[in-house]
């Protein structure tokens, strides 16, 4: 279908030499790559690409003969906060001691099958094996820098979270490991506590005992950690007991139709604080899936539910009893209204 650009003249329909007034006129050959025929309603050869549209058209009449035209410039990406526009390399990641900036001898390249292919010869395998490990050795001089690498190994390989959280994870402690917070504390503890409070921000539940497993330290130890960190970095959030219902739900092998009694039972007892607040959110919400799997007629057992949220029997008996008591007030103040 022909189209015409708006501000154009559009009332040309014969060529401009048999025009009046533009005998005396040579007409233009401005051309473009794939266009240097002569337009086909005017007759004139000047064609003009609009690089901001995609489109060519023609300069005397506006006749629109392409669309969508390929952009020829080259394809900025800017992965970071600078103007580098550079458009080699991975972005920058907080997950390696060296943000990825630096090249690497892959150790991959240098195994039999692969040497074979590249054409390196046995002598010159073992002359590059040599020179990756200085080129390992040369990064990882520092301290802080030796550091860094044990703790992103931490966070990659224990911490269980996906790739944006390790980032963010890694990034607190760099922000820790500058401040100076990491000298003479242990770094297993500390990427632990940073695991475990961005998991929190973002209401990914993750308990302490199963942190401090995964990362071979103490639960005393990690739970003093994580204050400290939350007040040095400000990252303070009351865990509500919502957040572990989907977690429980799983690990019990529970049927998806409890979902409905179980919101309905922390709907009404979310408004009354004074029940729940200042109790283990895990306690909270073991004692509620234990009464909604009994109503949905998937009983568990008290044992099966209290080994699931790490809390004893008798602190699901007394929540229990407290939620039990808030039922029965509310079901006696709806009878006398």
């Amino acid at each position: 279908m022909k189209q015409q650009r708006e501000g154009k003249n559009t009332q040309q329909s014969t060529p401009p030499a048999r025009r009046e007034g533009f005998g005396s006129q040579r007409p233009s050959r401005r051309v473009v790559e794939g266009h240097t025929r002569p337009c086909e309603d005017c007759g004139d050869v000047n064609w003009d690409m609009d690089l901001t549209r995609g489109e060519i058209t023609c300069g005397t009449c506006g006749l629109v003969v392409e669309e969508n035209v390929p952009d020829p410039g080259a394809e900025w990406t800017n992965h970071g906060q600078g103007e580098d526009r550079s458009r080699v390399g991975r972005p920058m990641t907080y997950t390696l001691a060296d943000k990825g900036l630096n090249t690497t001898i892959d150790v991959r390249d240098l195994n039999t099958g692969s040497s074979s292919r590249h054409g390196i010869s046995s002598r010159s395998r073992r002359e590059w094996r040599r020179r990756r490990v200085i080129d390992e050795r040369s990064k990882t001089r520092k301290s802080r820098e030796r550091n860094l690498v044990k703790a992103n190994q931490f966070i990659r390989d224990r911490s269980g979270l996906p790739q944006p959280l390790q980032e963010e994870s890694a990034r607190l402690y760099r922000m820790l490991s500058t401040a100076g917070f990491v000298t003479g504390r242990s770094i297993a503890g500390v990427t632990a506590a940073c695991t475990y409070l961005v998991a929190r921000q973002e209401e990914l539940p993750r308990q302490i005992p199963d942190v401090a497993e995964a990362f071979d330290v103490t639960e005393k130890d990690l739970s003093r950690l994580i204050r400290q960190v939350s007040r040095r970095l400000n990252l303070h959030k009351i865990t509500g007991p919502n957040e572990y219902f989907d977690k429980f739900i799983s690990d019990l092998a529970l049927p998806p139709s409890i979902r409905e009694p179980l919101e309905e039972l922390w709907a009404t007892i979310q408004p009354h604080e004074d029940v729940w607040q200042g109790k283990k959110p895990m306690g909270v919400a073991a004692a509620l899936i234990y009464k909604s799997s009994n109503h949905v007629g998937s009983p568990r057992t008290q044992s099966e539910v209290c080994t699931v949220a790490n809390v004893s029997e008798v602190t699901l008996r007394g929540l229990l009893r407290l939620i039990d008591g808030l039922i029965e007030k509310i079901k006696a103040r709806e009878a006398l209204e």
